[in-house]
């Protein structure tokens, strides 16, 4: 194998893959089997070429490429044919069946000299010279190169979709100009000794294979990695590697220094010297063509990942989404559709566009054929797959919806099976189609916002719930408050007929009791006014009469004390910041109680310390419980000839007047010694109580700040203690 015979191996190569892709990953539409068919056409040709290149034999080479030519004439009118099918042309059917007719009409005569009248030896070896009907087909090739390239320039001028176009330029560079330089072989089958411009094809080849792994070209849904790119790269600097040590043994054959062994070493090190750097500059060439701004995935997953963990609003969430997708995959815009409060429709909550003619719409319906279509299959719809492989009615509105949207791929966010919205994106800025790695980056984040979606969901409800609680306590604590301010004002109406009812009980006792001293000073006055008006100035006054006059200024006396301190247990007023002197108020209690217990056989020790502080509060509200206090004792041992104790003390450790009332009676069973400060509790008979004297006193006593409570007692009877806090 000569140097010469490298290009069309090379090209003979990149054929032979192209139809491997083709067989065993192209879907079986008319296109791919086309472009199948060329490749197949285009392995004969430069099979036939490469043999004609190494081959001593003429007549072999003549045979075989007569042989070759009777498939290769149909190259042509498939070619039409495959870009016509590409590019959608349905108007010029009559070409290609009359490029099919003149393939025919000259396949006829191949085998004969007047298409290949012989081979021709050329400095690179054997090559077929044309008979005088060969120029009908290389004129028919020639032309129809012309003519596919001018409709690919006129496609990719009027194309509006950037990856479209883009495609449509890697086909040009590519499959074009590939026809057009194995069109420019009939230079070298005229005779002319030109190395023939086809075994270059492998060039414009290797940039349609580009194309091919880059923007799927034959929608063979392949898309090219960069493991996959390196070890391509590392086999064809080994194949590069062996090819030059093959043509350097070639080379130096019979230099006496090929035969020692140094000379492999030697060479050894230069090649090594030489492929490192190359395969460094090579490897960044590849890293600028395929990866371009490409993204780190890990890196923008961890990213997103620890971003989106600690967002629970969803406009922060579409924001974080859209922005992430914009600026790793440079998509000309990126739109969230979630679900409204309505339930009906999915809103535009988030975009990012760039100037496009036409964005997507602010609302979507949830009926749609797009939506039921992700609920369905649960995976991402890719816009150029559905187009390719519309074959029912509901894919043609999915194909209807996308268009609406203006959408290139549209991704659910599920979530347990339930849809909270979807994802769109346009196309790349640059124009170049997702791959299957731009897939999985997007197929988690729209996992990962999906969980994010339904926790700021369960944090809005919590959210929600939350302000729906302090409402209710907000509520309840304003009802509350209001019970509260109620339960005041009736205890104070309750305090005050209580206090009123008793005054009124007592008013009529002190009224008897001021009868009987009003009375007697009365028939005294009036019996000294008598005698009086008998005396004469010579008489002096008796003593009796003095004695008497005495005696009902005692009596007057007494009539007073009994009326102050019935009016300071009457006073209703609601101050408690006045001097209290408990003692004051225990010994008005007694007076104004005294005609109840008078004329009962029962004893009242009164025992009252000196110098006892005063007690910052309300007299009339006090002595209302003195007397409550004091009159259930008298009511308790007035059957008994009992005892009552009266004390009070100052209790120095806590700073507080202690009043106490004992007596003897039958005391306070056990079972309800908790229930006798509850309000309405009474043991008295109908009609003699109503529950509310210890209630109210409580709370007196209470408001003052000091405690009321039932004493357990050594001997028979009750106690009760009265703590009040001193007034400094």
């Amino acid at each position: 194998m000569t140097f010469y015979s490298i290009p069309p191996l090379l090209t003979l190569i990149c054929f032979l893959a192209l139809a491997a892709l083709a067989i065993f990953r192209g879907p079986r539409t008319q296109t791919n089997l086309l472009f199948l068919t060329i490749c197949i056409l285009g392995s004969f040709l430069y099979l036939d070429i490469l043999f004609a290149f190494n081959t001593q034999s003429e007549e072999m080479a003549l045979r075989i490429s007569r042989a070759d030519h009777f498939f290769i004439v149909y190259l042509f009118p498939v070619y039409i044919h495959f870009f016509h099918a590409y590019l959608n042309i349905s108007g010029r059917k009559w070409l290609i069946k009359a490029a099919y007719v003149y393939a025919f009409i000259l396949m006829c005569v191949t085998p004969t000299p007047f298409y290949i009248a012989s081979m021709q030896k050329h400095y690179f070896g054997y090559f077929a010279r044309g008979g005088v009907l060969y120029p009908f087909f290389g004129l028919a090739s020639l032309l129809v190169t012309f003519y596919v390239l001018i409709q690919l320039y006129q496609a990719i001028r009027f194309e509006t979709s950037s990856s479209h176009k883009n495609r449509l330029k890697y086909l040009f560079a590519g499959f074009g100009i590939m026809g057009l330089m194995n069109g420019l072989n009939v230079f070298t089958i005229s005779g002319y000794s030109l190395y023939p411009f086809g075994n270059l094809s492998f060039i414009p080849l290797t940039l349609f294979a580009v194309g091919l792994f880059k923007h799927d070209l034959m929608d063979m849904g392949i898309f090219i990695k960069k493991s996959l790119i390196y070890s391509l790269l590392t086999a064809f600097l080994t194949c590069l590697y062996a090819l030059l040590i093959i043509m350097a043994s070639a080379v130096f054959k019979g230099v006496r220094f090929s035969d020692s062994i140094y000379f492999p070493v030697f060479f050894f090190v230069l090649i090594a010297l030489v492929l490192g750097p190359l395969k460094s500059i090579v490897q960044d060439f590849v890293d600028r063509i395929f990866y371009k701004g490409k993204y780190d995935y890990q890196k923008t997953i961890k990213h997103v990942s620890r971003m989106i963990v600690s967002v629970l609003d969803y406009d922060a969430i579409a924001k974080l989404l859209t922005d992430t997708v914009v600026n790793t995959m440079l998509v000309e815009y990126c739109s969230v559709f979630l679900s409204d409060s309505s339930k009906h429709h999915f809103v535009n909550f988030s975009a990012y566009a760039k100037q496009v003619n036409i964005g997507p719409p602010d609302k979507w319906r949830k009926e749609s054929a797009l939506v039921e279509f992700m609920k369905t299959h649960h995976q991402p719809i890719i816009k150029r797959k559905i187009a390719k492989r519309v074959l029912s009615a509901d894919k043609k509105e999915v194909l209807s919806d996308l268009e609406n949207l203006n959408a290139e791929i549209a991704l659910p966010l599920l979530f347990k099976e339930q849809l909270y919205g979807f994802l769109i994106l346009g196309e790349k800025r640059s124009g170049d189609l997702f791959t299957q790695e731009d897939m999985d980056l997007l197929e988690t984040l729209s996992s990962q916002s999906a969980l994010a979606l339904e926790n700021a969901r369960s944090y809005k409800i919590i959210e929600d719930m939350n302000k729906d609680l302090e409402k209710k306590v907000e509520e309840r604590t304003r009802t509350l408050k209001d019970a509260l301010s109620e339960k005041e004002r009736t205890q104070e109406q309750l305090i005050r007929s209580e206090s009123l009812a008793a005054i009124g009980q007592l008013v009529a006792g002190v009224a008897h009791e001021l009868n009987n001293p009003l009375t007697t000073v009365t028939s005294l006055v009036q019996a000294t006014i008598e005698d009086i008006e008998k005396l004469d100035s010579e008489n002096s006054l008796d003593a009796d009469m003095i004695d008497d006059l005495k005696f009902a200024d005692k009596e007057l006396d007494r009539a007073r004390s009994i009326v102050s301190s019935l009016l300071g247990l009457s006073r209703q007023t609601q101050t408690y910041s006045e001097a209290v002197d408990i003692n004051s108020v225990i010994k008005d209690a007694l007076r104004i109680l005294y005609n109840q217990y008078k004329h009962c056989e029962l004893d009242i020790v009164e025992t009252y310390a000196r110098d006892l502080p005063d007690i910052k509060g309300n007299f009339a509200n006090l002595g209302q419980v003195a007397l409550n206090i004091i009159q259930n004792a008298i009511q308790a041992v007035m059957d008994m000839n009992g005892t009552i104790f009266l004390s009070t003390h100052f209790d120095v450790n806590t700073k507080q007047v202690v009043f106490l009332c004992k007596d003897t009676g039958r005391g306070i069973p056990e079972d309800i010694r908790e229930d006798i400060f509850k309000p309405f509790f009474t043991t008295k008979a109908v009609g003699e109580g109503t529950g509310l004297g210890l209630y109210i006193c409580h709370e007196i006593i209470v408001k003052h700040g000091g405690t009321l409570k039932l004493q357990k007692s050594n001997g028979p009877g009750a106690v009760f203690e009265i703590r009040l806090p001193a007034g400094g």
